[in-house]
């Protein structure tokens, strides 16, 4: 699926010059979290892009309120930092004004990379982008065929879900440690990486490109990835997702929206998770609210399609569940998190997942990066059948790799929870409840410009 650049009439154009974004800190009138509202005029992705960038600092947003109303729209955030704590450091919200200031102004393409207006230095890395189905050991399999190739991994990301999988990696070449530019090695490498990813089994759509456009944000990019895959696809018909889940979607005829509620358990980024979805399958948030009791996540949004049509069919509505039930899941990992900390080589990503391999273990997610010649990885495992790994087989990993590199942290699986007390289930707010409420309240909260 492709991700072309938004391309802008003139009077577009002309209103976001005029009118940029306003942003509003308040660190008073809430004691637990910071206030934080942005005015903007409207567009598709805007409130994605506010969201990805919240995310990207690693922020909790605990509670938010989106309005829009014609062509503009206020939405109000309730922030911690990763800590549960207040943003009180000038430099970052002074970073966060600056950052939804340039997106506004600028087109996006794919994955939220902003288009810029000059020509920019080659990039540092050669990017790859692969998709195909999962299997024990795929990730020991292309990392192995990389440092055979010379090729060192500085930075990847991978995803599995559904029996899917997607995956992001940056490399350079190991003998100029710039960008890989001969064509005949690119050439070897894409032919080699494909036929790993078709392996014996049906390839499926196994895909493996180079990416030539600038990627600002890979999680958003790997949301695109597996839905492009239609890793949402699934034997069964049945949506239900027992006592721990719940969307719905239906449609309010009176005021012209289709509205979405998921309910489930809460995490980090779960916000970014269900909002990529919803933008990259062309749905506009026209209102909408999200808060957490703690454990439990709420979201309710007021939707239309691109076009102004609420969902038309039964079969759509079951479409965006499936959907949503995706985004929710890729994210969530059960069994081990391993973290590896030593000093980077070419060919470390290798050794490791060989280990990993020959141990019988399963990487269902990894996020590698270097910082300096430091390399810093870290891998969510299972075994073979994706049960929780025997304390001895890790021990035995550990002693192969090393007592003091490898951290090792048990994931508690969501499944494992017990299911939500009657009470916890109830809507607490709902944004239907405000379209009777008179403008003052509507304005108090946050969610009604003003009409001077």
């Amino acid at each position: 699926m492709d991700f072309p650049p938004v391309e802008l009439d003139e009077y577009q154009k002309f209103v976001w010059r005029m009118n940029p974004p306003r942003v509003f800190f308040d660190n008073s009138s809430c004691e637990t979290a910071t206030l934080f509202k942005v005015h903007s005029s409207t567009r598709h992705d805007i409130l994605l892009e506010i969201v990805q960038i919240l995310t990207d600092l690693d922020f909790r947003i605990v509670k938010a309120y989106i309005s829009s109303d014609g062509d503009w729209c206020m939405d109000v955030f309730y922030v911690t930092d990763a800590d549960g704590n207040k943003i009180t450091d000038e430099e970052t919200i002074n970073s966060i004004e600056e950052s939804i200031a340039i997106s506004h102004k600028l087109p996006r393409s794919r994955a939220g990379a902003i288009q810029p207006t000059t020509t920019t230095t080659a990039s540092k890395h050669t990017m790859i982008e692969l998709t195909g189905r999962d299997r024990p050991g795929l990730m020991s399999e292309i990392s192995a065929l990389l440092a055979q190739m010379h090729c060192n991994v500085v930075a990847a990301e991978l995803w599995t879900h559904n029996t899917r999988v997607a995956c992001l990696l940056y490399l350079t070449d190991g003998c100029t440690g710039g960008p890989i530019e001969d064509p005949v090695k690119l050439v070897r490498i894409k032919e080699s990486l494909s036929n790993v990813l078709k392996g014996h089994l049906d390839s499926k759509g196994a895909r493996m490109d180079f990416v030539t456009t600038g990627i600002t944000n890979s999680e958003r990019r790997l949301h695109q990835m597996m839905y492009a895959d239609r890793d949402y696809e699934r034997d069964e018909d049945d949506l239900e997702w027992g006592m721990n889940e719940k969307i719905t979607v239906n449609n309010c005829d009176e005021k012209g929206y289709s509205v979405v509620n998921v309910e489930c358990q809460n995490r980090s980024k779960l916000f970014f998770d269900t909002l990529c979805t919803l933008t990259d399958m062309q749905y506009v948030v026209f209102h909408g609210t999200i808060y957490s009791d703690g454990q439990r996540a709420f979201q309710e949004y007021y939707i239309r399609h691109s076009d102004g049509c609420t969902l038309s069919s039964e079969a759509e509505r079951r479409r965006v569940i499936k959907c949503l039930r995706a985004a929710i899941e890729r994210r969530v990992s059960e069994g081990l998190r391993l973290e590896l900390c030593t000093s980077d080589r070419v060919g470390l990503l290798s050794d490791v997942t060989r280990v990993f391999r020959e141990h019988g273990l399963s990487v269902t997610r990894a996020d590698v990066s270097t910082r300096g010649h430091s390399a810093i990885n870290v891998f969510y495992v299972t075994d073979t059948l994706g049960k929780p790994v025997d304390s001895k087989v890790i021990e035995a990993v550990k002693r192969e790799i090393g007592d003091k590199l490898l951290k090792v942290t048990e994931v508690l699986s969501c499944s494992s929870l017990p299911p939500p007390k009657e009470e916890q289930t109830r809507s607490r707010f709902s944004i239907g409840s405000l379209f009777g409420m008179p403008s003052l309240v509507l304005w108090n909260l946050g969610l009604m410009k003003s009409s001077s």
